[in-house]
């Protein structure tokens, strides 16, 4: 896996970063046409909404980004995507996912942005992108991780 490290030292820093991959997707979008998937791991209060939030808004989305915890998922049609963010904190199983048609969400042109990704394991689709964002006393480490051909694309133009 190809990785790169980023110390935020505060929220705007962390929208930055998330505004920065926005583009870089931006810019790759006319050969990708296909689903694109980014997981997110870290704590409770890490800023995986946070992060999420700075994202969709980069991508052009121009209202509030919800957090989807008691929704499990809150999607937005963009021009170029379709952008799916998912938090699995409260599934019980895997299997949930199935009930509520994840099939549906994966659609080309499609952006899945997965909390608590480990919640859905074997259903959702394997991750292009993983981003593990923890605490660093008052700031956050986060690590990107390629761990596809997409995903090393996409790393490589950060």
């Amino acid at each position: 896996m190809t990785t790169k490290d980023y110390f935020l030292a505060d929220e705007p820093a962390l929208l930055a970063l998330a505004e920065t991959l926005a583009n870089v997707v931006k810019a790759g979008q006319s050969k990708a046409k296909q689903v694109l998937t980014i997981y997110l791991i870290g704590e409770l209060g890490a800023g995986k909404t946070t992060f999420s939030r700075g994202f969709i808004q980069a991508l052009g989305h121009q209202g509030k980004v919800k957090s989807p915890t008691y929704t499990l998922v809150e999607s937005y049609q963009l021009d170029a995507w379709q952008v799916h963010h998912f938090d699995l904190y409260r599934l019980a199983d895997p299997e949930e996912l199935e009930f509520m048609g994840i099939r549906d969400y994966l659609d080309s042109n499609t952006i899945i942005l997965a909390e608590w990704p480990q919640r859905g394991a074997g259903v959702l689709p394997e991750p292009d992108i993983e981003i593990s964002i923890d605490y660093a006393e008052t700031a956050r480490k986060l690590v990107l991780g390629a761990l596809t051909t997409r995903g090393r694309e996409l790393l490589d133009k950060l």
